[in-house]
């Protein structure tokens, strides 16, 4: 087991860069979500990092960092490789403290990311297809213009900065026990757990993968490192962990859990209707884990970092909706219909005296229909639940025109007399 004491910040430390952060980072609220305690059997405690100005925890270490630097380095300027939440912090503090900010990014960044860090000021570069091909150009690029190098998780500033989200977590909630946290490099995990065990030695601290980017839990199961693909967890799609952290990481941290895209996916949604804030993947990884491990988490306290919240809106929205869908709140279905007038209306009646509302229709009669006198008539419908969703299939089954539920399994108490 390698020993982190050596090129790891002390508590001292991280309490030093509480004191260095404070008025230039928002103290952000530790709050106990009483919905999803029920939910899912733990005591839930949230704290709200994507309610920071740039919407990322990213700011802690940046402002620790670019405050270290000497007058002669804030002159020459900072370069730093990003895949978007440290870009921002970097460029936002940067700008406020005056020093020029060249920011690496991957092809692959949102939009929303890169326009965000332009609008602090930050000259933005997009090269390769991964946070470390765009690390590799941004090492050229500092050594060139002789520009510091801002690492976004393998620097003892970035990761004392970090750590002060723990110190604030335990103030508000100190009767926290497991403390649940997303990594992609391991900056984040590294500092709170630092914090948190020197604080409260008792505490547990998980880390939280998701399946295409476990590049951690392959490092601490001496497996070889397998990451990459499209991920929803852009923020922790990191290709290996920082030299430092994993050290840290040996030391502190308890156990590093592996969610699914979907286990995030389905967080996600719950944070925006439950808690009716905004988060990204790599921000609603720790209750995926939770959400998928109940019997490991239930009746303890327990504090999960939503560590930012910059998500492509057209990537929300397409989440959200597959959040309804999965619910059963917006489903899809196929009716058997004659080619008669006042067939739609009738249908249309249906579905309103059921209590669902109709989004869409698509009424085609020329493909994979019985005869020219009928019509298959595929109708988007907002329901309750599922519960619902059987009411509304059997009401138009028993009005004489058999109707399939085109997405997602038939609820248990339909009978399969009106399917096809």
């Amino acid at each position: 087991m390698n020993d982190a004491s050596s090129i790891a910040p002390g508590l001292s430390d991280i309490r030093a860069a509480a004191a260095l952060i404070k008025g230039a980072v928002e103290r952000t609220p530790c709050l106990r979500s009483r919905t999803l305690s029920q939910l899912t059997g733990a005591n839930i405690w949230l704290k709200f990092e994507n309610l920071q100005f740039t919407s990322s925890f990213k700011e802690r270490g940046a402002v620790v960092k670019l405050s270290s630097l000497t007058p002669e380095e804030r002159r020459q300027g900072v370069i730093a490789m990003s895949a978007g939440n440290h870009a921002q912090g970097v460029a936002y503090h940067a700008q406020r403290l005056g020093i020029p900010a060249t920011i690496v990014m991957p092809k692959f960044t949102p939009n929303v990311k890169i326009r965000h860090t332009r609008a602090f000021g930050a000259e933005v570069l997009l090269q390769g297809d991964s946070l470390a091909d765009a690390g590799a150009y941004a090492r050229v690029v500092a050594a060139e213009k002789n520009l510091v190098f801002v690492h976004p998780y393998d620097d003892e500033r970035i990761i004392a900065g970090q750590g002060t989200i723990a110190l604030e977590m335990l103030e508000d909630a100190p009767e926290l026990d497991i403390l649940v946290v997303p990594v992609g490099g391991g900056g984040l995990i590294s500092g709170i757990a630092l914090a948190a065990k020197a604080l409260k030695p008792s505490i547990s601290v998980i880390g939280v993968e998701t399946e295409l980017y476990p590049a951690l839990h392959q490092r601490l199961h001496n497996l070889p490192i397998k990451v990459g693909g499209p991920t929803i967890a852009e923020g922790i799609a990191v290709r290996d962990i920082g030299e430092r952290n994993l050290a840290i990481v040996r030391r502190c941290v308890d156990d590093v859990l592996v969610v699914r895209e979907t286990d995030v996916e389905r967080a996600l949604f719950l944070l925006v209707e439950i808690e009716k804030t905004v988060v990204e993947g790599a921000g609603a990884a720790g209750l995926g884990a939770v959400l998928v491990n109940p019997g490991r988490f239930k009746g303890r306290n327990v504090g999960l970092v939503l560590s930012g919240g910059n998500i492509d809106s057209r990537l929300l929205a397409s989440i959200l909706m597959r959040g309804l869908v999965g619910d059963g709140r917006l489903v899809r279905l196929r009716i058997d219909i004659p080619d008669a007038p006042g067939t739609l209306s009738r249908i249309a009646g249906l579905v309103g005296e059921s209590g669902g509302n109709i989004v869409e229709v698509y009424h085609q009669r020329l493909f994979g229909v019985v005869s020219a006198k009928s019509a298959d008539l595929d109708v988007l419908v907002e329901t309750r639940d599922r519960e619902h969703v059987a009411d509304l299939l059997r009401l138009i089954a028993a009005a004489g025109y058999p109707v399939r539920l085109l997405d997602g399994p038939l609820p248990e108490s339909h009978s399969s007399d009106s399917t096809r």
